[in-house]
């Protein structure tokens, strides 16, 4: 008889989100959720509203987000785990406002693939308008979501790829604008402060309504807190890449917007302020020109709803994992690839039955309301860990732990009560489906939703 002992076989590693991502993959992906892009569609809108200085509502916003990103960015080094804002709020300050907020950012996590595929389609069907709206809707959907199912590591390569086209095409701008301005107005014309501040135009009101407009430039950005707990070094890194993405965001989107102002600095005169863009690009240097920057629009609207398909699925994960929303579904990771499938094929579904459903414009109202919500929820659970908290007590910098996440809030709550009134009945409308499902998970309130510590391992 054999006498040789078994030896016990070891347990099956537990699935589990993998620390894959540098500082320049964090970069990356929050480049691309707020797209380089952002601020061309916007172009027309904001000179008129600007009464012709969207440069300097660029920077304004520039400042303005960069100081929510901080708020993001210590938030993550104190929680670097999935869920963002949710987990802060959740661990902060309460597991059922936690919730709430987290539902309102789901909104504007399922709204950036919703608009995006939306606009996608829209081009398509300017070439070719004879295949039906619900087919090319379901391809692009499916597009979008069996690349988000690949894996992080995979999205990240992906979004490279697609950031680079981006930059080319834009940079093809950038040296003709340069060029038509030579031409036209010599080298005096490149430097000029009139998209900055010309006294004949200049109206306070008029800019900070186009601040408020250049903020949805960056929106998105706090994408990259998501992922803290998939990036190495988060406490680090996470804090860099959020406040580093705003900076760029901003700087890239002013410079484009002031040469597309010197190209053509009369607002007065733009053909149509949704397409004025385009018109620059044509004046600057041709059909092809304009041309290239449709075929950019698409890839743009495919890569961004890449990147909020990857947010929309770690919300969910994050909640489904603190049994919130339920486990096994909104919880579970594939063993194989470390990915949240379920919710990446549910996050699918429901941006296709939107996309047949909700015009482009509704949708990018939706999603900034969504990103307000959370915005304002990161300033004040910053304000109250960094600040009011006992632990904070004799670590106290009034500049940096209350007058920087102070200023966030507020600027965060005057841009989301100027909302249209039609966005701020949905926004609300979702926050009372949430909060009946809050109600009925936690028996009116009266159980704590069970959370998970997220320790370094």
């Amino acid at each position: 008889m054999d006498q040789t002992k078994q030896l016990p076989s070891q347990p099956a590693t537990k699935p589990h989100l993998k620390r894959v991502l540098t500082l320049w993959d964090l970069i990356y992906f929050g480049v691309i959720l707020t797209s380089p892009i952002a601020a061309v569609p916007l172009f027309g809108e904001a000179q008129v509203l600007s009464h012709g200085h969207t440069t300097l509502t660029m920077l304004l916003a520039m400042v303005a987000m960069s100081v929510t990103a901080v708020s993001f960015g210590r938030m993550a080094t104190v929680y670097p785990s999935a869920g963002s804002v949710y987990t802060y709020i959740s661990r902060g300050m309460n597991p059922h406002i936690g919730f709430m907020v987290g539902w309102a950012m789901f909104l504007e996590y399922l709204f950036q693939p919703v608009q995006n595929a939306l606009y996608a389609v829209l081009a398509i069907q300017r070439i070719e308008p004879r295949l039906p709206f619900w087919f090319l809707a379901a391809i692009t959907v499916l597009f979008i979501t069996i690349m988000t199912a690949q894996g992080i590591k995979f999205t990240a390569r992906t979004n490279q790829l697609l950031l680079g086209f981006m930059v080319v095409v834009t940079a093809a701008f950038l040296v003709e604008a340069f060029r038509y301005i030579i031409l036209h107005q010599h080298f005096t014309g490149i430097f000029s402060l009139q998209p900055i501040y010309n006294p004949a135009t200049f109206n306070v009101r008029a800019v900070a309504a186009g601040t408020s407009l250049a903020a949805l430039v960056f929106i998105g950005f706090d994408g990259v807190s998501i992922l803290a707990e998939e990036v190495k070094n988060p406490r680090r890194n996470v804090l860099l890449a959020s406040v580093l993405v705003c900076v760029f965001t901003g700087l890239f989107s002013g410079l484009q917007v002031y040469l597309a102002q010197r190209v053509w600095p009369d607002h007065t005169t733009l053909l149509n302020p949704e397409t004025a863009f385009m018109d620059v690009a044509r004046r600057a240097s041709g059909p092809l020109l304009f041309t290239a920057y449709g075929v950019m629009l698409l890839v743009s609207s495919i890569a961004c709803g890449l990147a909020g398909h990857v947010g929309a699925a770690r919300i969910l994960y994050g909640m489904g994992r603190d049994d919130v929303l339920p486990k096994k579904v909104f919880g579970y990771l594939n063993p194989k690839k470390g990915n949240p499938t379920y919710n990446i094929w549910i996050v699918g579904l429901l941006a296709y039955i939107a996309v047949l459903t909700i015009p482009w414009e509704r949708s990018a109202e939706i999603v900034t309301f969504g990103a307000l919500l959370a915005f304002m929820g990161v300033n004040l659970v910053s304000l109250m860990h960094f600040w009011f908290s006992p632990a904070a007590a004799g670590r106290r910098n009034f500049f940096i732990d209350a007058l920087v996440p102070g200023f966030g809030f507020v600027f965060c709550f005057a841009l989301l009560i100027s909302l249209q009134t039609w966005t701020k009945f949905a926004g609300l409308a979702w926050l009372v489906v949430g909060l009946i499902y809050a109600m009925y998970k936690t028996r009116f309130f009266t159980l704590r939703p069970k959370l998970i510590d997220f320790g370094e391992s």
